[in-house]
């Protein structure tokens, strides 16, 4: 049967008939349907026509099927559970779930939370992979074409077909080796924007450009710093400051799982920058899928578990984390 018959059907016949081989009778199916015996009379006859066959005839006081309307039974109660799973949302076996999703993140996220986003998802879904890729760029075509399932980072111009949610607010900190020389001294002692300038820098910009917020900030104090490494990403740039004098700036939620492994220092800056929001950010295709859902669920409490402020009491992540936003609407709208 082609695309132009099927205009031609009333699928609530499928109702009718299925009412009717439950039931056995006009006046049970009518009950079934909260019809009038009339009303299912009337149904009943277009049934007919449809399928070409009297479906139920006399016996006794009653109906009795047909062979026809009895082949038909099963097929009629398959039919009705697919049209109604069409419109259904399924529920997930995540234990035996098997999908491969693919994250584009900077190497600042992956440091931080990948680890653990990965162990949080594996205990609920061991058969569901993770697949990050480096956010290069910010382009919305992977995201369009379900090359990417999710982007996570700041939002860079921001598209109507995205849906895009906060996950937190940053402030950024300096970074140093332990025991670095601009440190000796009381511990909680504010480094000044003079000795900040004094040792030579780490930078690691967005889109890879030497300058960046805190040059801005500098500039505003008349002053500049010495940027002797452009580093690819944070991670890169925390691990070439614990092997050396030089002075990083970073994301203080992108340092804390670091401070250990590098043996860094963290030091409030000189200057006053502004704060980025990083949200999770995807295809309208994707928003109502309950495995996507439970994917960005599971991101948004991956990051809440460091986002608190540090016991060295230094800049904070703040904002609103979770909060969802329609189509065309940037996440905290700035």
């Amino acid at each position: 049967m082609n695309r132009l018959a099927l205009n031609h059907i009333d699928f609530n016949l499928l109702l009718d008939l299925d009412a009717l081989l439950r039931e056995g009778s006009v006046v049970g199916a009518a009950r079934r349907l909260h019809l009038s015996a009339p009303a299912m009379s009337r149904r009943l006859t277009r049934v007919r026509e449809a399928i070409g066959d009297p479906l139920f005839v006399p016996a006794g006081r009653g109906l009795v099927p047909t062979q026809r309307a009895l082949d038909l039974r099963a097929r009629v109660t398959a039919a009705i559970d697919e049209v109604v799973g069409v419109f259904t949302t399924e529920s997930v076996d995540f234990r035996t779930l098997e999908r491969t999703f693919t994250v584009r993140a900077n190497d600042g996220f992956l440091g931080a939370w990948a680890a653990r986003l990965a162990l949080a998802i594996a205990a609920e879904a061991p058969k569901v992979s993770l697949h990050f890729v480096s956010r290069a760029d910010k382009h919305v075509e992977p995201l369009r074409s379900g090359a990417i399932d999710l982007d996570i980072g700041v939002p860079g111009s921001i598209e109507p077909e995205l849906h895009y949610e906060s996950l937190f607010k940053a402030s950024f900190v300096g970074v140093v080796r332990e025991n670095h020389p601009m440190l000796s001294g009381s511990a909680d002692r504010e480094i000044t924007a003079t000795e900040f300038i004094s040792w030579p820098h780490i930078a690691a910009p967005r889109r890879g450009l030497a300058a960046g917020r805190i040059d801005v900030a500098l500039e505003d104090l008349g002053l500049r710093r010495q940027v002797a490494i452009v580093a690819p990403g944070f991670q890169a740039a925390m691990a070439m400051a614990a092997a050396s004098d030089l002075v990083a700036t970073v994301p203080e939620p992108f340092v804390r799982w670091a401070l250990a492994l590098y043996h860094l220092r963290i030091f409030k800056l000189p200057v006053v920058t502004p704060s980025v929001e990083v949200c999770q950010a995807w295809h309208a295709r994707h928003h109502a899928d309950p495995v996507h859902r439970w994917l960005r669920e599971h991101v948004s409490a991956a990051c809440q578990t460091v986002v608190a402020p540090t016991s060295q009491g230094l800049g904070t992540s703040s904002g609103k984390p979770g909060e969802t936003h329609s189509l065309g609407r940037r996440a905290n709208d700035r």
